[in-house]
């Protein structure tokens, strides 16, 4: 099932962990030490260019009783929204920009326009999400609760939607994620604190309550003041503009965490982990896609969702730099980096989503060695010449399986 020893797994041992910790740690360091005014403007000229997008999205809905002019303006405020989503606010708030010092730009002080709190987002992301990441029982991303992703989950009758709730919750992703912070299955099954629950809702009420008055009401009405829109169209626009942030924004995420090669792992595997143990499982749990300037741009550079994974608070216009040497020290170490086109993994992700949807008696692949659910017991009948490295011994179990394969054709 899941991985429940990393070392064993990665066939590394303590020295070269060490070893992995002190190269990736001099990573970070020439980062931060080399951070200046080129990534300064670079933050700024973002936020600028997202509100003008956005500005010029609404002055194109002033004129949305024309389809031309719904279309662009809806597009365009989409765009705005995803920017201000992937690039800005998730960023921001992951404390890429607190080292310029700027009140603005702090990961203290921005919110994000989504129906979710920014405060809540940090805890559950930043502390929860990146402390544990891909650890069953302790990540509530892997599956949000909602979705099957690995057969350490156990399948149940509601499963059979898996590719339905899926759907569902592309298009309201911004929502989804606003609800995780409430723990809304410990509220049902009555195991939670009813002081710090009551608070939670007040402040989801709040930030939710303002989003959608501003949204569905506040925009359309200021809109329809304009003899070429009117209230309905506008806010037909502003919801589609939330559906296309929504969609992308949760296409981007799943290519990170769910296609094959993103493990899972046991709580017991993080007991006494070390730092080179701790960048270990980021690596092998996360996944990137493929990119150039504009798709790094458009997904908030989480396109290197490993790198964003070993150094979260890095900026993330450094993301690229740093994937050149990550990519070169797993190599070095005969790890995978796993990537692919942007359609390949979001393709991978929905394939296991609507696999898992299934009881494991239908699946083919064994719990241990599976594309979205390994351990290191698929290595157990590897002989000790064929144990490598993680990245040869993969091969070699594909290798065997083949051969397996092959010869009971011949047979029959």
């Amino acid at each position: 099932m899941a991985i429940t020893d990393v070392p064993e797994f990665a066939h590394l041992t303590d020295v070269d962990i060490e070893s992995l910790a002190f190269e990736l740690d001099a990573i970070r360091r020439d980062i931060e030490d080399s951070r200046g005014e080129r990534d300064a403007r670079y933050i700024r000229r973002t936020i600028a260019a997202q509100r003008a997008l956005e500005l010029a999205g609404r002055v194109m809905l002033a004129a949305s009783s024309r389809r031309s002019a719904w279309w662009a303006g809806t597009v365009t405020l989409g765009v705005a929204k995803i920017i201000e989503n992937m690039e800005i606010g998730h960023n921001v708030m992951h404390g890429q920009w607190d080292w310029m010092n700027d009140p603005e730009i702090h990961s203290s002080t921005w919110e994000w326009d989504m129906s979710g709190a920014a405060k809540h987002w940090r805890f559950t992301h930043n502390f929860m999400h990146h402390k544990y990441t891909n650890i069953l029982g302790m990540d509530d991303d892997v599956g949000y609760g909602l979705l099957r992703v690995t057969r350490d989950q156990k399948w149940k009758p509601h499963n059979v939607f898996n590719l339905v709730f899926n759907t569902v919750l592309a298009l309201l992703f911004e929502w989804g994620v606003a609800l995780q912070h409430l723990e809304i299955g410990k509220i049902a099954k009555g195991r939670d604190d009813r002081k710090a629950t009551l608070k939670r809702l007040r402040e989801f009420g709040t930030k939710a309550g303002n989003q959608v008055f501003k949204d569905y009401i506040a925009y359309p009405a200021v809109t329809s003041l304009s003899p070429g829109a009117t209230f309905k169209s506008t806010m037909k626009a502003n919801a589609v503009a939330n559906i296309i942030r929504n969609v992308w924004s949760n296409a981007v995420i799943f290519c990170g965490h769910f296609p094959d090669g993103a493990e899972k792992f046991t709580k017991t595997d993080m007991a006494g982990e070390s730092k080179g143990q701790w960048y270990l499982r980021q690596m092998l749990g996360s996944a990137n896609f493929e990119n150039g300037p504009v798709l790094r741009f458009m997904s908030g550079n989480l396109c290197h969702q490993i790198e964003h994974h070993l150094y979260p608070d890095l900026p993330s216009n450094r993301l690229y730099e740093i994937s050149i040497r990550v990519r070169e020290i797993c190599d070095k170490y005969d790890l995978p980096y796993t990537t692919g086109s942007f359609l390949v993994q979001y393709g991978k992700t929905w394939r296991t989503i609507a696999k898992l949807s299934l009881p494991d008696k239908y699946l083919r692949d064994t719990a241990d060695d599976a594309p979205e659910t390994r351990s290191e017991r698929m290595f157990a009948e590897l002989e000790p010449a064929q144990r490598r490295g993680l990245k040869s011994s993969i091969a070699a179990v594909r290798a065997r399986r083949r051969e397996m394969r092959l010869a009971a054709s011949v047979r029959v």
